[in-house]
């Protein structure tokens, strides 16, 4: 068996050695964008990557059509590294979230790692984990088992302007709130009428009046996206859109029911009647696991990307359904270093510019070394797990 600085020397050459086809298969996605769940010719790309790579690929994978599961084993199955691989774009302004960069990263993590593959017993897993951006094929994924018996499961998310290891995400509760009442003539009969309309309109107001109570990182959206009637019409059906966030699970599931009561309460006070329903799939709040993140923080350091500490939670990621299921972390790692946001057209074009490429090329290689640590440290892999244990039934009580 070759010693750990020569497995680490294999997998930097081999990414230096096809830097050309790693940036240009990340700018490629860029130039071809795919929306949430349409990642049909993206998913097809990585997956016939990896099946050249030697990896034996489930595609499409817990029937989802453009999710896969590629996987390398030798000797025991044990240790298990699930690296997580996005590839969704947003609808206009295509991959200003990065994941055209960081999936890209990821995929060559696992294909670069893999060329060690026969120097340790374990299974190594590049999963496709598509839509993001909406429903989140992570949240299946983790209710189906996919990352019961992993022992880290990892991706980096790209950033603008600093790189952290302790990142924290908010859960989110999505529903969509249907209030319905009587159609009236506005003018000759509108006691006749019941509006479901003042239904939602009263809903936001409680809704607003409820923000005084929350808890400090908790979040509330809603938009009205249906309203049935004319001005000379009482409307009789009405949907609000709303997505509760929370750092922690349980402040989560107490604004989801306090939200719950507004909407009561609004149906009952306009004399209207209100039923619920998700529209999305349940993001849970990112449960740390410190030594994994110190593990990933070193690993940075070593390859010159110093991490900043002290991040509130803000956005939300499917990650952190993961994070309930084993070991899981999701850096932050700066593309460029102009402090640029998520989301925006200046983002998109920081993917493919010549900084977006270095990064993309030195978070390939932290990402799989990070990954080999874990997987040839046993103390290092037993210290990770117990954190996870010990954290996740306190949250799961």
């Amino acid at each position: 068996m070759r010693d750990y600085e020569t497995i680490i020397n294999t997998i930097q050459n081999y990414i230096d050695s096809h830097s050309s086809e790693i940036t240009a298969f990340s700018d490629y996605l860029a130039a071809h964008p795919e929306l949430s769940g349409e990642e049909y010719n993206t998913s097809k790309l990585m997956v016939e990557k990896l099946c050249q790579n030697g990896f034996d690929v489930k595609y499409p994978f817990c029937g989802i059509p453009t999710a896969y599961c590629a996987k390398k084993t030798h000797g025991l199955n044990k240790p298990v590294i699930a690296i997580m691989v996005e590839y969704d774009a947003l609808p206009v302004i295509g991959h200003a979230c990065g994941h055209n960069l960081h999936g890209t990263m990821a995929m060559y993590a696992g294909i670069a790692l893999g060329q060690a593959i026969s120097d340790w017993c374990g299974e190594l897993r590049v999963i496709g984990t598509p839509a993001e951006e909406a429903d989140g094929a992570k949240i299946l994924m983790a209710d189906r088992g996919v990352f019961d018996d992993v022992d880290l499961a990892i991706m980096f998310h790209a950033f603008g302007g600093e790189s952290y290891a302790d990142y924290r995400a908010l859960g989110i509760n999505g529903f969509d709130f249907t209030f319905t009442g009587q159609t009236a003539h506005s003018a000759a009969s509108p006691w006749d009428g019941r509006s479901a309309q003042n239904g939602v309109l009263l809903f936001m107001d409680a809704m607003n009046m409820l923000r005084l109570h929350m808890h400090d990182h908790c979040r509330l959206h809603a938009i009205i996206t249906q309203v049935d009637g004319a001005a000379n019409i009482i409307p009789d059906k009405s949907i609000c859109r709303v997505e509760a966030r929370a750092p922690e699970k349980k402040m989560l599931d107490d604004l989801t029911e306090a939200v719950f009561k507004c909407a009561k309460g609004a149906a009952i006070a306009t004399d209207t009647k209100v039923v619920w329903e998700r529209f999305e799939g349940r993001f849970e709040p990112m449960l740390p696991n410190c030594a994994a993140e110190k593990l990933a923080e070193d690993v940075m350091a070593k390859y010159g990307v110093i991490c900043t500490h002290g991040h509130n939670a803000t956005g939300s990621t499917d990650v952190g359904n993961v994070s309930y299921k084993c070991p899981a972390i999701q850096p932050e790692f700066a593309i460029t270093s102009k402090k640029l946001s998520l989301h925006t057209r200046e983002f998109a074009e920081a993917t493919t510019s010549p900084e977006g490429h270095e990064a993309l090329l030195k978070g390939t290689k932290i990402m799989a070394e990070i990954c080999l640590r874990v997987i040839t440290d046993d103390m290092l892999r037993s210290t990770i797990r117990s954190e996870f244990e010990a954290k996740a039934i306190h949250n799961n009580s």
